[in-house]
């Protein structure tokens, strides 16, 4: 249950984002809102002769605006990712950790999570290796693959010395985060962690695989309606890459030194299917204790859920599975909570899917708004029946949101975030 020990309470104060649809945070709440479209066709290598050619690429994107130029060519793209939004969300929250003493930034964790790390330095050094042999083979291609490195790189920016920490957990990644910066405040271990995820997953292999599985929309020629989340018309994900990073902070902490808190972060819990490699488990009983669990974690009520940030990867198993989890969590409350599904726009971003949900939540509860599950028009019916909010924004207030993320192997996240009041 929530502390009403202001040092143990969980606040978010600080917005950092690299996606498909905005290269920081202000553009990409922007667009989202808006119902503006990542997808677009791939550009990072030739597809022509493969069955899915588009992807939610991040566009005009330089490095160095997160790090020296020698600095980048040694790092890989999630890296690059997750330091240009681990700094914005700094510089959002206003923490300046300059002239801080050791024993303050013991108190400071980072934990930036990912599915794949660097994965493109295998295959880049693979292909060294045999064009050129053993010692043209970069030395620095184990940390630039090391799917820690993000989260390390952050701690070594602005020396901090407290826990950091990245966990593997498919496409429920980054909603760990939030849980372990949860944990780590209440208790009373840390006073701030920057909490994320970063991902760049868009290789020719993945999307070779990710295809052959059927897990790909193939809507090549409408990239833009490809993420089609609930729709009865749904033929897959649509490929995206990103990061975003979110400054939590003890409540305490936060209010003695100003800052603009956002809102709190509740509770959050995880469950597993124990069922399948990559297909949810029908009834939906997992992603349920994991939203009742989350719930009784942050001592809410499913009827004071407002909105509900789906995971909804416009997959044909995973958004009548999900629906059926609202329902069983929810009870007859469902039928009146406000659902969307950021993906419909950003794409699925695997292991940092999770923060593009938690950046959803947050700009709900801040501005009032549930952004849009783009591209549905005609919703799955009878078994996606709930309000998804189709195709526009909605105005609304937003006291609670809870966020789902539900992986391959049947791993299943959930948090709550809530309004702050002190």
């Amino acid at each position: 249950m929530p502390s009403s020990d202001l040092s143990r309470r969980a606040v978010v104060t600080g917005l950092g984002a690299v996606t498909p649809i905005g290269n920081d945070h202000p553009t990409f709440w922007r667009n989202l809102v808006a119902g503006v479209s990542g997808g677009g066709p791939i550009t990072s290598f030739d597809a022509s002769a493969f069955d899915v050619r588009i992807a939610a690429e991040v566009k005009g994107f330089d490095p160095t605006i997160a790090m020296d130029r020698k600095m980048a060519r040694r790092m890989s793209r999630f890296i690059h990712f997750g330091m240009a939004a681990g700094k914005e969300a700094v510089a959002d929250s206003g923490l300046d950790f300059t002239g801080w003493d050791p024993d303050r930034r013991d108190r400071v964790a980072v934990a930036v999570n990912t599915s794949g790390g660097g994965q493109e330095q295998v295959i880049d050094g693979t292909a060294t290796l045999a064009a050129k042999g053993p010692g043209q083979v970069s030395p620095f291609a184990i940390p630039a693959l090391s799917g820690s490195m993000a989260a390390c790189q952050l701690s070594m920016e602005y020396g901090l010395t407290g826990p950091v920490i990245t966990q593997v957990a498919a496409c429920a990644s980054s909603i760990i985060a939030f849980q372990d910066a949860l944990r780590m405040i209440q208790r009373g271990e840390v006073d701030v962690v920057l909490a994320g995820g970063s991902e760049a997953p868009l290789l020719p292999v993945a999307f070779a695989a990710l295809a052959n599985m059927g897990a790909l929309s193939k809507r090549n020629d409408d990239p833009a309606r490809a993420s089609r989340p609930f729709d009865r018309d749904r033929d897959g994900f649509l490929f995206g890459e990103g990061a975003g990073v979110v400054v939590v902070e003890s409540a305490e902490h936060a209010l003695r030194r100003g800052a603009t808190i956002h809102c709190e972060v509740m509770g959050a819990a995880l469950t597993a299917d124990a069922f399948h490699i990559s297909a949810p488990e029908p009834t939906g009983r997992g992603a349920t204790r994991a939203m009742t669990l989350a719930m009784q974690d942050a001592g809410v009520a499913p009827d004071e859920v407002d909105y509900v940030v789906a995971h909804g990867t416009s997959t044909p198993l995973n958004d009548i599975t999900e629906t059926r989890a609202i329902k069983a969590a929810l009870g007859a409350h469902a039928g009146r909570v406000s659902i969307s599904s950021p993906k419909s726009m950003v794409g699925h971003l695997l292991g940092a899917a999770g923060v593009m949900s938690a950046l959803t939540a947050i700009g709900a509860i801040r501005e009032g708004i549930i952004p849009p599950t783009a591209n549905l028009e005609n919703p799955d019916l009878p078994e996606c029946d709930l309000d998804y909010t189709p195709k526009v924004a909605r105005t609304r207030r937003v006291e609670t949101a809870m966020i789902n993320g539900f992986g391959f192997g049947g791993q299943n996240a959930v948090a709550i975030f809530r309004r702050f009041e002190p």
